[in-house]
Protein backbone atom coordinates (compact mmCIF):
# COMPACT_ATOMS: atom_id res chain seq x y z
CA UNK A 1 0.00 0.00 0.00
CA UNK A 2 1.42 3.40 -0.65
CA UNK A 3 0.44 6.53 1.21
CA UNK A 4 -0.58 9.72 -0.25
CA UNK A 5 1.81 11.66 0.73
CA UNK A 6 4.85 13.14 -1.55
CA UNK A 7 8.34 13.06 0.38
CA UNK A 8 11.58 13.57 -0.88
CA UNK A 9 12.85 10.49 1.34
CA UNK A 10 12.35 7.58 -0.82
CA UNK A 11 15.84 6.86 -0.96
CA UNK A 12 16.56 6.09 2.95
CA UNK A 13 13.07 4.79 2.83
CA UNK A 14 13.78 1.76 0.45
CA UNK A 15 17.72 1.63 2.02
CA UNK A 16 16.07 0.63 5.67
CA UNK A 17 13.43 -1.33 4.55
CA UNK A 18 16.37 -3.80 2.66
CA UNK A 19 17.87 -4.08 5.99
CA UNK A 20 14.50 -4.31 7.90
CA UNK A 21 13.85 -7.27 5.25
CA UNK A 22 16.93 -9.19 6.90
CA UNK A 23 15.13 -9.35 9.90
CA UNK A 24 11.77 -10.83 9.91
CA UNK A 25 8.65 -11.12 11.81
CA UNK A 26 10.32 -14.68 13.66
CA UNK A 27 13.36 -13.23 14.75
CA UNK A 28 10.99 -10.11 16.46
CA UNK A 29 8.87 -12.43 18.43
CA UNK A 30 11.73 -14.54 19.41
CA UNK A 31 13.52 -11.58 20.86
CA UNK A 32 10.23 -10.70 22.72
CA UNK A 33 9.43 -14.34 24.04
CA UNK A 34 12.68 -14.29 25.47
CA UNK A 35 12.68 -10.92 26.97
CA UNK A 36 15.83 -10.31 25.03
CA UNK A 37 17.45 -6.98 23.19
CA UNK A 38 18.26 -6.99 19.40
CA UNK A 39 21.56 -6.53 19.60
CA UNK A 40 21.90 -8.01 15.99
CA UNK A 41 19.00 -5.52 14.35
CA UNK A 42 20.72 -2.46 16.49
CA UNK A 43 24.29 -3.45 15.33
CA UNK A 44 23.47 -3.69 11.95
CA UNK A 45 21.42 0.08 11.91
CA UNK A 46 24.40 1.57 13.42
CA UNK A 47 26.61 -0.27 10.99
CA UNK A 48 24.82 0.97 8.18
CA UNK A 49 24.82 4.14 10.04
CA UNK A 50 21.79 5.15 10.18
CA UNK A 51 21.75 6.01 14.40
CA UNK A 52 24.06 8.14 13.51
CA UNK A 53 22.18 10.22 10.62
CA UNK A 54 21.75 13.23 13.74
CA UNK A 55 25.24 13.55 14.09
CA UNK A 56 27.43 16.23 11.93
CA UNK A 57 29.66 14.79 8.97
CA UNK A 58 32.37 16.46 10.65
CA UNK A 59 31.93 13.70 13.41
CA UNK A 60 31.52 10.71 12.00
CA UNK A 61 27.66 10.64 11.00
CA UNK A 62 25.75 11.80 8.42
CA UNK A 63 24.94 14.95 9.33
CA UNK A 64 20.93 14.38 8.28
CA UNK A 65 17.90 16.28 10.01
CA UNK A 66 15.20 15.01 12.13
CA UNK A 67 13.19 14.93 9.46
CA UNK A 68 15.43 12.42 7.68
CA UNK A 69 15.57 10.74 11.45
CA UNK A 70 12.06 10.10 11.81
CA UNK A 71 11.47 8.25 8.27
CA UNK A 72 14.45 5.83 9.53
CA UNK A 73 12.43 5.79 12.72
CA UNK A 74 9.04 5.25 10.65
CA UNK A 75 10.20 2.59 8.39
CA UNK A 76 11.79 0.28 10.82
CA UNK A 77 8.44 -0.17 12.62
CA UNK A 78 6.59 -0.21 9.59
CA UNK A 79 8.56 -3.24 8.48
CA UNK A 80 7.35 -4.56 11.59
CA UNK A 81 10.35 -3.87 13.99
CA UNK A 82 10.51 -1.84 17.37
CA UNK A 83 12.88 1.94 17.12
CA UNK A 84 11.84 2.12 20.95
CA UNK A 85 15.40 -0.30 21.44
CA UNK A 86 17.49 2.34 19.60
CA UNK A 87 15.37 5.54 19.41
CA UNK A 88 17.27 7.16 22.13
CA UNK A 89 20.49 7.32 20.33
CA UNK A 90 19.09 9.50 17.98
CA UNK A 91 16.69 11.60 20.00
CA UNK A 92 19.81 12.50 22.98
CA UNK A 93 21.53 13.78 20.07
CA UNK A 94 19.66 17.14 20.44
CA UNK A 95 20.88 17.48 23.72
CA UNK A 96 24.55 17.09 23.41
CA UNK A 97 24.86 18.50 19.50
CA UNK A 98 23.15 21.71 20.53
CA UNK A 99 24.60 22.41 23.66
CA UNK A 100 27.86 20.25 24.34
CA UNK A 101 31.45 21.31 24.07
CA UNK A 102 33.50 20.98 21.53
CA UNK A 103 35.32 18.75 23.56
CA UNK A 104 32.91 16.87 24.52
CA UNK A 105 31.60 16.30 20.95
CA UNK A 106 35.25 14.93 19.68
CA UNK A 107 35.38 13.01 22.76
CA UNK A 108 32.04 11.50 22.08
CA UNK A 109 30.44 11.55 18.79
CA UNK A 110 32.51 10.04 16.56
CA UNK A 111 32.77 6.67 18.97
CA UNK A 112 28.79 6.87 18.83
CA UNK A 113 28.77 6.78 15.44
CA UNK A 114 30.75 4.34 14.68
CA UNK A 115 29.57 1.88 17.47
CA UNK A 116 32.26 1.76 19.84
CA UNK A 117 29.75 3.68 22.61
CA UNK A 118 26.68 3.31 22.95
CA UNK A 119 24.11 6.82 23.95
CA UNK A 120 20.34 5.06 24.25
CA UNK A 121 20.01 6.22 27.33
CA UNK A 122 18.28 9.60 29.11
CA UNK A 123 17.56 9.70 32.86
CA UNK A 124 15.11 12.44 33.88
CA UNK A 125 11.75 10.47 35.43
CA UNK A 126 11.39 10.32 39.02
CA UNK A 127 9.34 8.26 40.89
CA UNK A 128 7.54 10.58 42.77
CA UNK A 129 7.50 13.50 40.29
CA UNK A 130 6.88 12.12 37.16
CA UNK A 131 6.14 14.09 33.74
CA UNK A 132 6.44 17.19 36.55
CA UNK A 133 10.01 17.51 35.89
CA UNK A 134 10.63 20.79 38.05
CA UNK A 135 9.63 18.80 41.26
CA UNK A 136 13.08 16.22 40.41
CA UNK A 137 15.00 15.49 43.75
CA UNK A 138 18.07 14.03 42.15
CA UNK A 139 20.74 15.88 43.41
CA UNK A 140 24.07 16.74 41.64
CA UNK A 141 26.99 18.86 44.39
CA UNK A 142 29.83 20.64 43.19
CA UNK A 143 32.77 18.94 45.28
CA UNK A 144 35.91 20.42 43.62
CA UNK A 145 37.09 18.78 40.03
CA UNK A 146 33.51 16.24 40.68
CA UNK A 147 30.37 16.02 40.78
CA UNK A 148 28.06 14.20 43.69
CA UNK A 149 24.56 12.73 42.56
CA UNK A 150 22.10 11.51 44.82
CA UNK A 151 18.62 10.64 44.73
CA UNK A 152 16.46 7.57 42.09
CA UNK A 153 15.22 8.00 38.65
CA UNK A 154 12.09 5.56 37.83
CA UNK A 155 11.18 4.25 33.42
CA UNK A 156 14.83 4.45 32.34
CA UNK A 157 15.26 2.98 29.43
CA UNK A 158 17.83 0.95 27.86
CA UNK A 159 20.44 0.85 30.38
CA UNK A 160 21.85 -2.21 30.16
CA UNK A 161 22.62 -1.73 26.74
CA UNK A 162 23.90 1.53 26.37
CA UNK A 163 27.14 2.93 27.95
CA UNK A 164 25.98 6.68 28.05
CA UNK A 165 23.67 8.37 29.72
CA UNK A 166 22.00 11.77 29.84
CA UNK A 167 21.24 12.66 33.46
CA UNK A 168 19.21 15.78 34.67
CA UNK A 169 19.79 16.51 38.07
CA UNK A 170 19.51 19.81 40.49
CA UNK A 171 22.05 21.80 41.10
CA UNK A 172 20.36 24.27 43.33
CA UNK A 173 17.58 23.13 45.68
CA UNK A 174 14.00 24.52 44.42
CA UNK A 175 13.62 26.80 47.16
CA UNK A 176 16.64 28.30 45.92
CA UNK A 177 15.87 29.73 42.56
CA UNK A 178 13.66 32.42 41.32
CA UNK A 179 11.75 29.92 38.53
CA UNK A 180 10.92 26.58 39.38
CA UNK A 181 12.55 25.46 35.74
CA UNK A 182 15.96 26.97 37.11
CA UNK A 183 18.70 25.13 39.08
CA UNK A 184 18.99 22.11 37.10
CA UNK A 185 22.06 20.50 35.25
CA UNK A 186 22.01 18.08 32.45
CA UNK A 187 25.55 15.72 32.62
CA UNK A 188 26.94 12.45 30.54
CA UNK A 189 27.42 9.39 32.77
CA UNK A 190 29.62 6.95 31.58
CA UNK A 191 27.41 3.86 32.47
CA UNK A 192 30.43 1.33 32.66
CA UNK A 193 32.20 3.06 35.26
CA UNK A 194 28.82 4.53 37.23
CA UNK A 195 27.32 0.56 37.92
CA UNK A 196 28.08 -0.87 40.90
CA UNK A 197 30.13 2.09 41.81
CA UNK A 198 27.28 4.76 43.53
CA UNK A 199 25.04 3.64 40.99
CA UNK A 200 22.51 0.92 41.06
CA UNK A 201 20.16 -0.22 38.21
CA UNK A 202 16.96 -2.11 38.79
CA UNK A 203 14.65 -3.94 35.59
CA UNK A 204 11.18 -3.33 35.55
CA UNK A 205 9.41 -6.12 33.52
CA UNK A 206 6.34 -4.85 32.30
CA UNK A 207 3.80 -5.72 29.31
CA UNK A 208 5.92 -4.67 26.53
CA UNK A 209 9.63 -6.25 25.79
CA UNK A 210 11.24 -2.68 26.50
CA UNK A 211 14.02 -3.00 28.80
CA UNK A 212 13.35 0.04 31.37
CA UNK A 213 14.81 0.65 34.84
CA UNK A 214 14.90 2.01 37.92
CA UNK A 215 18.26 3.64 39.02
CA UNK A 216 19.38 4.40 42.48
CA UNK A 217 22.16 7.22 43.20
CA UNK A 218 24.32 6.86 46.39
CA UNK A 219 27.29 9.34 46.02
CA UNK A 220 27.91 8.44 42.33
CA UNK A 221 31.07 10.64 41.68
CA UNK A 222 30.90 11.95 38.28
CA UNK A 223 33.74 14.64 36.62
CA UNK A 224 32.66 18.28 36.46
CA UNK A 225 33.54 18.49 32.70
CA UNK A 226 30.80 15.85 31.87
CA UNK A 227 28.78 18.60 32.46
CA UNK A 228 27.10 19.73 29.68
CA UNK A 229 26.87 23.60 29.08
CA UNK A 230 26.26 26.13 31.61
CA UNK A 231 25.00 25.09 35.35
CA UNK A 232 21.79 25.27 36.16
CA UNK A 233 20.00 25.42 32.38
CA UNK A 234 19.58 21.94 32.43
CA UNK A 235 15.46 22.17 31.91
CA UNK A 236 16.31 24.45 28.93
CA UNK A 237 18.71 22.34 27.43
CA UNK A 238 16.85 18.96 27.96
CA UNK A 239 13.94 20.51 26.05
CA UNK A 240 16.03 19.82 22.56
CA UNK A 241 16.16 16.00 23.45
CA UNK A 242 12.56 15.45 24.35
CA UNK A 243 11.13 17.96 21.34
CA UNK A 244 13.33 15.83 19.40
CA UNK A 245 11.78 12.39 21.40
CA UNK A 246 8.60 13.26 20.78
CA UNK A 247 8.96 13.84 17.29
CA UNK A 248 10.61 10.50 16.64
CA UNK A 249 7.97 8.51 18.89
CA UNK A 250 5.47 10.37 16.53
CA UNK A 251 7.13 8.63 13.39
CA UNK A 252 7.67 5.52 15.29
CA UNK A 253 3.68 5.41 15.85
CA UNK A 254 3.04 6.32 12.14
CA UNK A 255 5.14 3.52 11.25
CA UNK A 256 3.04 1.62 13.20
CA UNK A 257 -0.47 2.50 11.85
CA UNK A 258 1.10 1.72 8.34
CA UNK A 259 1.97 -1.70 9.21
CA UNK A 260 -1.23 -2.12 10.97
CA UNK A 261 -3.68 -1.18 8.06
CA UNK A 262 -1.21 -2.86 5.50
CA UNK A 263 -1.68 -6.05 7.57
CA UNK A 264 -5.34 -5.89 7.87
CA UNK A 265 -6.05 -4.63 4.86
CA UNK A 266 -4.55 -7.57 3.11
CA UNK A 267 -6.07 -9.98 5.45
CA UNK A 268 -9.29 -8.40 4.93
CA UNK A 269 -9.11 -8.89 1.51
CA UNK A 270 -8.43 -12.54 1.50
CA UNK A 271 -10.57 -13.92 4.41
CA UNK A 272 -14.29 -14.79 3.54
CA UNK A 273 -16.89 -15.00 5.63
CA UNK A 274 -20.14 -16.33 4.13
CA UNK A 275 -19.19 -16.21 0.84
CA UNK A 276 -17.31 -12.90 0.57
CA UNK A 277 -14.49 -11.02 1.52
CA UNK A 278 -14.56 -9.02 4.92
CA UNK A 279 -13.48 -6.30 2.93
CA UNK A 280 -16.23 -5.90 1.07
CA UNK A 281 -18.12 -5.11 4.26
CA UNK A 282 -18.29 -1.27 4.81
CA UNK A 283 -18.54 -2.61 8.55
CA UNK A 284 -14.78 -3.24 7.91
CA UNK A 285 -14.01 -0.41 5.60
CA UNK A 286 -14.78 2.16 7.30
CA UNK A 287 -12.37 1.60 10.31
CA UNK A 288 -9.91 0.73 8.32
CA UNK A 289 -9.70 3.97 6.10
CA UNK A 290 -10.32 6.15 8.99
CA UNK A 291 -7.97 4.81 10.25
CA UNK A 292 -5.30 5.37 7.49
CA UNK A 293 -6.29 9.16 7.52
CA UNK A 294 -5.89 9.41 10.66
CA UNK A 295 -1.94 7.87 10.30
CA UNK A 296 -2.08 10.52 6.79
CA UNK A 297 -2.72 13.35 9.08
CA UNK A 298 -0.52 12.92 11.74
CA UNK A 299 2.73 12.17 9.20
CA UNK A 300 1.98 15.47 7.85
CA UNK A 301 2.13 17.13 11.67
CA UNK A 302 5.52 14.79 12.63
CA UNK A 303 7.16 16.97 8.93
CA UNK A 304 5.91 20.01 10.28
CA UNK A 305 7.40 19.19 14.06
CA UNK A 306 10.24 18.16 12.38
CA UNK A 307 10.77 21.40 9.96
CA UNK A 308 10.91 23.76 12.86
CA UNK A 309 13.49 22.03 15.36
CA UNK A 310 15.58 21.21 12.11
CA UNK A 311 15.03 25.01 11.30
CA UNK A 312 15.61 25.73 15.23
CA UNK A 313 12.39 27.10 15.70
CA UNK A 314 10.01 26.86 18.31
CA UNK A 315 8.45 23.03 18.19
CA UNK A 316 7.65 22.74 21.33
CA UNK A 317 3.77 22.26 20.57
CA UNK A 318 4.26 21.11 17.03
CA UNK A 319 5.98 17.92 18.68
CA UNK A 320 3.23 17.16 21.15
CA UNK A 321 0.28 17.65 18.98
CA UNK A 322 2.34 15.62 16.14
CA UNK A 323 2.88 12.84 19.13
CA UNK A 324 -0.96 12.86 20.49
CA UNK A 325 -2.15 12.33 17.15
CA UNK A 326 0.41 9.44 15.89
CA UNK A 327 -0.57 7.83 19.35
CA UNK A 328 -3.86 8.10 18.54
CA UNK A 329 -4.14 6.83 15.10
CA UNK A 330 -1.61 4.01 15.30
CA UNK A 331 -3.92 2.67 18.62
CA UNK A 332 -6.80 3.40 16.45
CA UNK A 333 -5.38 1.14 13.58
CA UNK A 334 -4.28 -1.67 16.18
CA UNK A 335 -7.69 -2.29 17.41
CA UNK A 336 -9.16 -2.27 13.74
CA UNK A 337 -6.03 -4.60 13.36
CA UNK A 338 -6.63 -6.95 15.83
CA UNK A 339 -10.75 -6.79 15.37
CA UNK A 340 -10.77 -8.02 12.20
CA UNK A 341 -8.19 -10.43 12.50
CA UNK A 342 -10.29 -12.60 15.05
CA UNK A 343 -8.99 -14.57 17.14
CA UNK A 344 -5.87 -14.60 14.60
CA UNK A 345 -5.04 -11.53 16.24
CA UNK A 346 -4.08 -12.82 19.31
CA UNK A 347 -1.97 -15.53 18.06
CA UNK A 348 1.95 -14.61 17.82
CA UNK A 349 2.25 -15.48 14.40
CA UNK A 350 0.66 -13.16 13.03
CA UNK A 351 2.62 -10.69 14.76
CA UNK A 352 -0.43 -8.33 15.57
CA UNK A 353 -0.29 -9.08 19.59
CA UNK A 354 3.16 -8.03 20.02
CA UNK A 355 2.67 -4.65 17.95
CA UNK A 356 -0.54 -4.07 19.46
CA UNK A 357 1.49 -4.02 23.26
CA UNK A 358 4.24 -2.37 21.71
CA UNK A 359 2.14 0.68 20.27
CA UNK A 360 -0.34 0.87 23.33
CA UNK A 361 2.79 2.36 25.38
CA UNK A 362 2.15 5.62 23.18
CA UNK A 363 -0.41 6.68 24.86
CA UNK A 364 1.44 7.05 28.10
CA UNK A 365 5.07 7.32 27.14
CA UNK A 366 6.80 9.57 26.86
CA UNK A 367 4.37 11.80 27.72
CA UNK A 368 0.44 11.18 28.33
CA UNK A 369 -2.22 12.07 25.97
CA UNK A 370 -4.17 14.04 28.69
CA UNK A 371 -0.64 16.19 29.25
CA UNK A 372 -0.30 17.36 25.66
CA UNK A 373 -4.48 18.39 25.68
CA UNK A 374 -3.58 20.50 29.32
CA UNK A 375 -0.54 21.43 27.70
CA UNK A 376 -2.29 23.03 24.15
CA UNK A 377 -5.14 24.49 26.46
CA UNK A 378 -3.28 26.34 28.64
CA UNK A 379 -0.20 27.63 26.19
CA UNK A 380 -1.61 27.50 23.09
CA UNK A 381 -5.65 28.41 23.80
CA UNK A 382 -4.81 30.64 26.89
CA UNK A 383 -7.04 28.94 29.03
CA UNK A 384 -7.01 28.97 32.99
CA UNK A 385 -4.33 26.61 34.04
CA UNK A 386 -6.02 22.89 34.79
CA UNK A 387 -3.53 22.04 37.80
Amino acid sequence: MQTTQHDSFEDIREAVRDLCQQFSGEYFRKIDEARGYPEEFVDALTKAGWLAALIPQDFGGSGLGLTEASVIMEEINRAGGNSGACHGQMYNMGTLLRHGSEEQKRNYLPKIANGDLRLQSMGVTEPTTGTDTTKIKTTAERRGDRYMINGQKVWISRVQHSDLMILLARTTSLADVKRKSEGMSIFIVDLREAIGHGLTVQPILNMVNHETNELFFDNLEIPAENLIGEEGQGFKYILDGLNAERTLIAAECIGDGYWFVDKVTEYAKERVVFGRPIGQNQGVQFPIARSFINVEAASLMRFEAARRFDAHQPCGAQANMAKLLAADASWEAANACLQFHGGFGFACEYDVERKFRETRLYQVAPISTNLILSCVAEHILGLPRSF
